[in-house]
């Protein structure tokens, strides 16, 4: 099980405690990517391994080697890492939060990132063999929504309306 986040308060990584001792359980790891500021405190929790930062270039087999993916945040103004799981064919579990049902739509499972309880159930029922197959395959679609060419498309669609709207003196 992986989560890909940096140490800061909003991306609610306490919330995985439950979760992972869980895991640990069942035999599965439950290890957190990313980085750290010394200003914003601690590593992952507990039962939690941290990995701590990596090269970009490691990402994608972290995320392809994963049997789930979990981003608990409390506020997301996007979810790039629930997108990068996707497109990798692993099954994502996000907080019904910030941007992330926006972004993750019917590929994901979703939990109440104030709930470790609620987490914790959302990431076994991602491991559920029929469950992982429907996230795989929904994922890679939903992924596949957001290549750069249509995302700059989309970008310049909205520069050109703000424009239109407005008058230049």
């Amino acid at each position: 099980m992986l989560t890909v986040a940096s140490r800061i308060p909003r991306k609610n990584l306490a919330a995985l405690d439950l979760a992972a001792g869980r895991l640990a359980e069942r035999g599965i790891e439950l290890v957190a990517a990313g980085g750290r500021r010394p200003q914003f405190g601690a590593a992952a929790p507990g039962a939690v391994r941290d990995l701590g930062p990596v090269p970009d270039a490691h990402l994608p087999g972290l995320y392809a080697g994963a049997r789930a993916f979990v981003l608990p945040s409390l506020y997301e103004g996007f979810g790039l890492t629930c997108l990068e799981a996707m497109a990798s064919g692993t099954p994502v579990v996000a907080a019904r939060a910030g941007a992330l049902p926006e972004t993750c739509a019917d590929a994901a499972l979703y939990a109440d990132p104030r709930d470790p309880t609620a987490i914790a159930a959302a990431i076994g029922r991602a491991l559920e063999s029929d469950t992982a197959v429907r996230l795989r395959a929904a994922g890679l679609h939903r992924a596949a929504a957001f290549g750069w060419d249509r995302t700059a498309r989309g970008v310049d669609a909205v520069i050109d309306e703000v424009l239109r709207g407005h008058t230049l003196r």
